[in-house]
Parts: structure tokens; C-alpha cells; sequence
């Protein structure tokens, strides 16, 4: 049996941006409602939510901490979220398990980028939201200016649903705007006119009580209190609450306003895929288990710990579900009640319910777990592409045998990070939101795996081609007692065009006797066989082929990989002893190697496509940076409040440690996505440049 009626939960992602008093206010909630014995504080170190020592040494979230408490009958489930944007995938895996985002702002400083983040993706991901003014104890807040931006960015839906009696330090108290006292002479801005707009914003969403408000008719307590949260739920209204934590002041209000408006589970309904037929799961507790991983904490002592939302049924005790990725069975051996950094081992919970297990060393972030209905799948959690990427090298032998666990360990609870290994440049490269992300994960590695790294920016992955056409031979021919090695080979190297059809265009007609030819379509590459009589026997031909590779593998120029040829081999010689494959593949790499450098041979770098969001006022000093970075402007999008998308291609290695570059020029305020587009031939004096330092770094080793 459920531990609590669907009606009766809350679930509430507390999130926006860093230094705003998100966890010091979960803090605070959490001790009014007699979860704790004493307030806890981040800046000492006493916080219940900041539990790692890192963030108590930082004072502030690293990670989003889960915890719960009741309030007027209601359970209210909170994940307060890291608001620094280098760890935004806490807070987007947050969004997932709840129904209101609460989008925290500072009073002073009014809107800052990740609040702004956080409440489109609260939006985009059809979550409930809220909006709570901090720190309105502060001196010198401009409270009207501050409505009126919030209304500007996030929309005129946006109505104060309490108002501060004085601000800073003659801040007082808050009243309601919907059940208004008889003295609000010391309001900031006029309760009953708030209230109105309220009032407006509700009815939005009910046809039935717009028309009869609008014919005279009135509202009544319980009526309008119904209306909010069916208007909060179709996001026709978003409410906004005044609070101060230094003063307590707008606590309890909040958290009135959570338990009476925010929407249970059943009003704001999660949408599941079977096939291609989309449909809203309902949140029955007899039904099929429905349920998803939203967050994964690895904990050295506690181990893999899988934070699970539940959307549908009952899940028990020692239960087994499908994960849907894997098609495996899953056992659910323990299910773990979390208080912050506190776990409590509970028997049944039901929908809507947020639990964590662990042991389950197979699930992964935005697993479908089910039983009882097959081919059903949840949306995956669409979390963004780290952009910063570091070279990565184990310290000492004794990191080596453990770094590649410990990365992978990273991996499964970070879903903004990764690790891949670059073909080309034989390292190993992790990628992450920031340079201050990176920094973190090295000294997690440090601290809890033990395992040291040296880092370093990477090497970029140019290739190398020809723009002409030249042809040669080579004989390679070695004798050191008994049988040697005897080989000659000819061929011809010219450019292959980008976006062929190989069949159409390796042709008899085009490649006089052409015999086969091996079409690569990832380097656009081709092997052609045009020999004739017998010169190279056919048994020595697949031979010759490996060694044209292994060459293209090597490069010439600067040692990178070779793309965009052909390769036509067309004649030969061999020795009945002393011919063999080695020989030949010896003779095939020699021979590339030379013609090669007669057929206009040039460089390639990688460019990448941008989308890069700022300020619309700092567009002049965006373009004016991506020009000196030999960027080219693509076009231009409008964004919501403000803000515009700059679209652009650039070279990979002018853009390496482009977030810090963007961040000092739009002071914090830009964001930007990063995705390989195409290869394009270096200028001249940068070529010369990139050959000098790969034949220094040659002649060093």
C-alpha cells in the first residue's frame, strides 16, 4: 500500500542561480516544519542539504540534494538544485521528478543566467513554476523595476501572490494579495491591486468561472484556491512569493504556498511512448509500475545510490522491474527514504513517490524501469553537451591501472560529463560544462579514488590532403643474409571530391584499367587497383593496400590523418625469393609518403558550428571577438527576454577556452553550443606554423 494519497504530494525543484539562498531557505523550511533541531547554515558548514565536503569548504551545491517534509496536510518532496551553471544537469534531472519548479531570484540583483536557464527549461519541459524573490531584506532593491523585469522576461503571468511591508532594513513582514488584511499602508506595491491581477490570471484556465466572474459574479475562498492551482498547472499563472531568510520573513507563507497551490502529481501529468503513440500516464496506485531514474549519486560507503521517481503504481519491497534499456530484469532490493544525507529504509511506495535504491549497479541516469506492460519507454532526459574538454594523463604508473574505472565511475553519476579517446591524437580527453567543473572532478578523482591526473588543453585533430595530383614509385629492397625483401610499387595520388558516388565515379572510363576499387566513405578515401599483366601479384595486392592506410594513419605533413584521396596503384615489380606482404606493404607506405608531398599536399582544420546566446546589447562585442578567432557569421535569432542567437562557424582551435572568453564578455550572461561541422584547409601562414611544431615535437621525442 502507498504511503500517501496522490492528492496530498508535492513535488518541488528548487533551482535558479548560484548565491541566491536556495539551500539556506530548504535550510530554513526544513527546520520550520521540525525536521531539524537547528537552522542550518551553508556559510558554517552546517547546512542538512550541503552534506559534501567540498561544497561546506565552498559554500555552495555541488549536487542536488533530495529531502521532504509536511506542511498542512501535505507531503512536500523538495530537490533543492545547485544553481552555478557549471552543474546545471542537477537541476534539469531535478525538473524531471517533479511537477513546480520554484525559480529563485535575488532581489538585489534581480534576474541573473541560470534562473533565466532554468525557468525556460521548466517550461520547455512542461513543469509547473513558481517564483520566489530572496533576500528582500537587502538595501537599496528597486522592487518595482524588479516585477516589472521579471514580468518583461518571464511574462505577464507573472503575479505577486504576497508583498513585502517595507524592504530592506525596514522590512517588516509580508502581506497576502488574496486574503489582504485591513492595514496594508506600509506595502510596497498595493495588496488588492496584486490581488486583482491574481484573480486575472486564474480564471484564465476555467472557462466556466471566467464567464460567470466576468458577468459579476464572485469567487469563493476554496473556489479561487482551486482555480490557482489548475491556472499554476497550465501555466496561465506563475505565482511569485516575497521572503527574507536573515529576518524569517515569507517562510511560512511559502511554504502555505506550496502545500495549497502547487499541483499534486495527478494535475501536471507525465507523457510515456509506446512506438510512436505518445499518452499520459495517471498516477493510479493499482496500476503498472511506471518509474524512471532521474539521478545517480556514487557514495563510497554507501556505494551506486539510483534516485527513482515513481509516476505509476505500487513498487514493493525486493520487487523486480524491467530497464528498459537493457531489456534486463532488475531487482529492487531496498528502497531508501532520503533526508538530505540521510537514507531511512521504507517498504511500499506509490505513485508519485520519490525514493532512491541501491546494489542496482546496472541502472543509469534516464533508465525506464516498468512492470507489467511491455514497450513502453519515458522520454530520455535531454541534458547539454559539455563544450570544455581537457587532455588527460595519469600521473604515475599506480593511476594508470585505475583511472579508466575511476572516469567511468564519474561518467554514471555526472550525466555532463564524458570521456572518449581521440583515434587521431591517441588521448585521452574529458569533457565537461566549465574549467571549474573539470577542477572539481580532478580533485574528486583525487580525494575519493585516489587516482592523480595531469591535464592539458588537447591536441587538435587536423588532417591533411592534396589539391593536385602527382604520381611515383618506390622500391624497397633489403638484403641481410638468406632471403630478403624485394618490392616496387607505382602509383598516382590526386584529390577525391567531396560527396561522390563511388560507383559512378570509380569507372573504367574515368580510371583506365581499373580492375576493384575500396571506398571509404568516413575519410573519403579510395584504393584503387588499375595493374595490369600480372606486375604485382594478386596476392600482394591487399598488401600494398595496408600500407597505404597505415600512411594515411601516420600523415606526412605534420603526422595526421590523411583524407579526401585517391590512391592508384598501377604497376609494379617482384621477386620470385624475396618478394612478401612486409615488402610491399613497406614499399606501398614509402611511396604514398613521397608522392604525396609533388601532388600540392595542404592542411585541414576541424570547424565547428556555434549558437552562442547573449544579451542582445553585447551582440557588437561578440562578433568583433569571433572575427579576431577567424569565425564567420552565419545569422542571427531573437530570444526570449532580451537575448539573441548568434549563429557561426569557426575553427576548433580558435575556440578551445571560448566559455571563458564568453563569460568575461557578457559577465556570466552567454551561453553557447559547440558541434563538429566540416573540415576546411588552413590559411598559409598558420599551416606553416602547425608543420613547424609538429617537426619540433618530432624531433624532442
Amino acid at each position: 500500500m502507498a504511503r500517501f494519497a496522490v492528492e496530498n504530494l508535492r513535488n518541488v525543484a528548487l533551482v535558479g542561480h548560484g548565491g541566491v539562498g536556495k539551500t539556506t531557505l530548504a535550510d530554513l523550511m526544513l527546520f520550520k516544519a521540525g525536521k531539524n533541531s537547528r537552522v542550518g547554515s551553508v556559510d558554517h558548514g552546517t547546512s542538512l542539504l550541503d552534506s559534501e565536503d567540498e561544497e561546506r569548504v565552498r559554500h555552495h551545491s555541488i549536487h542536488s540534494a533530495l529531502c521532504h517534509f509536511d506542511h498542512q496536510g501535505a507531503h512536500i518532496n523538495l530537490i533543492d538544485a545547485p544553481g552555478m551553471p557549471d552543474f546545471v544537469g542537477q537541476g534539469i534531472g531535478a525538473l524531471r521528478a517533479c511537477e513546480t519548479a520554484i525559480v529563485a531570484i535575488d532581489a538585489l540583483h534581480g534576474i541573473l543566467v541560470n534562473s533565466r536557464r532554468m525557468f525556460r527549461r521548466a517550461g520547455a519541459d512542461g513543469v509547473a513554476r513558481m517564483i520566489v524573490i530572496t533576500k528582500c531584506d537587502l538595501e537599496n532593491i528597486r522592487f518595482d523595476e524588479l516585477i516589472e523585469s521579471i514580468q518583461e522576461t518571464f511574462g505577464h503571468n507573472c503575479v505577486l501572490m504576497n508583498v513585502p511591508v517595507g524592504l530592506g532594513s525596514q522590512l517588516k513582514g509580508v502581506v497576502s494579495t488574496i486574503d489582504v488584511p485591513a492595514d496594508v499602508s506600509q506595502a510596497v506595491v498595493d495588496p488588492k491591486d496584486a490581488g486583482q491581477k491574481v484573480i486575472d490570471a486564474a480564471i484564465e484556465a476555467d472557462e466556466v468561472l471566467m464567464e460567470r466572474y466576468l458577468e459579476g459574479g464572485t469567487l469563493s475562498q476554496q473556489e479561487l484556491q482551486q482555480a490557482i492551482t489548475k491556472a499554476i498547472a497550465a501555466r496561465t499563472l506563475i505565482p511569485i512569493y516575497c521572503v527574507s531568510t536573515t529576518k524569517d520573513i515569507g517562510i511560512r507563507e511559502l511554504m502555505d504556498g506550496i502545500a495549497q497551490f502547487a499541483p499534486p502529481p495527478a494535475c501536471v501529468l507525465h507523457q510515456a511512448m509506446r512506438g510512436e503513440e505518445r499518452f499520459d500516464i495517471v498516477p493510479k496506485a493499482d496500476g503498472p509500475v511506471i518509474a524512471q531514474v532521474f539521478k545517480t549519486r556514487i557514495d563510497p560507503f554507501v556505494a551506486k545510490m539510483s534516485y527513482i521517481r515513481i509516476y505509476s503504481g505500487t513498487l514493493h519491497k525486493d520487487a523486480t522491474l524491467k530497464d528498459v534499456r537493457t531489456g534486463k530484469m532488475v531487482k529492487v532490493a531496498n528502497l531508501l527514504d532520503v533526508q538530505g544525507a540521510h537514507t531511512e529504509a521504507v517498504g511500499d511506495v506509490g505513485p508519485g513517490e520519490i525514493i532512491a535504491v541501491v546494489k542496482s549497479d546496472e541502472l543509469q541516469t534516464g533508465d525506464t524501469l516498468v512492470s507489467g506492460i511491455d514497450g513502453l519507454q519515458l522520454p530520455e532526459i535531454a541534458f547539454p553537451k559539455p563544450m570544455i574538454g581537457l587532455a588527460v594523463e595519469p600521473k604515475t604508473q599506480a593511476d594508470q591501472a585505475r583511472i579508466s574505472m575511476a572516469l567511468h565511475k564519474i561518467e554514471e553519476e555526472d550525466p555532463c560529463f564524458y570521456v572518449d579517446r581521440e583515434e587521431q591524437t591517441h588521448e585521452m580527453v574529458m569533457h565537461g560544462m566549465s574549467e571549474l567543473h573539470l577542477q572539481l572532478i580532478q580533485k574528486l578523482l583525487h580525494d575519493r579514488d585516489k587516482v592523480d591526473i595531469v591535464t592539458h588543453l588537447p591536441r587538435i585533430p587536423y588532417r591533411e590532403t592534396v589539391m593536385g595530383a602527382a604520381e611515383g614509385s618506390y622500391r624497397h629492397k633489403k638484403q641481410s643474409g638468406g632471403s630478403g625483401q624485394f618490392a616496387e610499387v607505382h602509383m598516382r595520388v590526386s584529390a577525391c571530391p567531396q560527396g561522390i558516388d563511388p560507383n559512378e565515379f570509380f569507372t573504367k572510363d574515368r580510371f583506365a584499367s581499373l580492375r576493384t576499387f575500396h571506398y571509404d566513405p568516413e575519410l573519403n578515401f579510395a584504393f584503387v587497383d588499375r595493374v595490369s599483366g600480372g606486375s604485382i601479384p594478386n596476392q600482394y595486392i591487399p598488401a600494398v593496400e595496408k600500407g597505404v592506410r597505415e600512411r594515411l594513419v601516420k600523415g606526412v605533413l605534420a603526422g595526421n590523418q590523411i583524407q579526401d584521396i585517391v590512391v592508384e596503384v598501377f604497376f609494379g615489380k617482384d621477386h620470385p625469393v624475396d618478394s612478401n606482404e612486409t615488402a610491399f606493404r613497406i614499399a606501398a607506405s614509402h611511396c604514398l609518403k613521397n608522392i604525396f608531398l609533388d601532388a600540392k599536399p595542404t592542411l585541414l582544420e576541424p570547424l565547428v558550428h556555434l549558437e552562442i546566446t547573449v544579451p542582445s546589447d553585447k551582440i557588437g562585442e561578440i562578433t568583433s571577438d569571433l572575427n579576431t578567432r577567424r569565425g564567420r557569421m552565419e545569422g542571427m535569432d531573437e530570444a526570449p527576454g532580451g537575448f539573441t542567437t548568434i549563429k557561426a562557424h569557426a575553427p576548433l582551435s580558435e575556440v578551445m577556452t571560448y566559455a571563458r572568453s564568453l563569460s568575461s564578455l557578457t559577465g556570466g550572461q552567454g551561453s553557447f553550443t559547440l558541434e563538429f561541422s566540416h573540415y576546411e584547409m588552413v590559411p598559409p601562414n598558420e599551416q606553416a606554423k602547425i608543420i613547424a611544431e609538429a617537426k619540433q615535437e618530432v624531433e624532442e621525442t
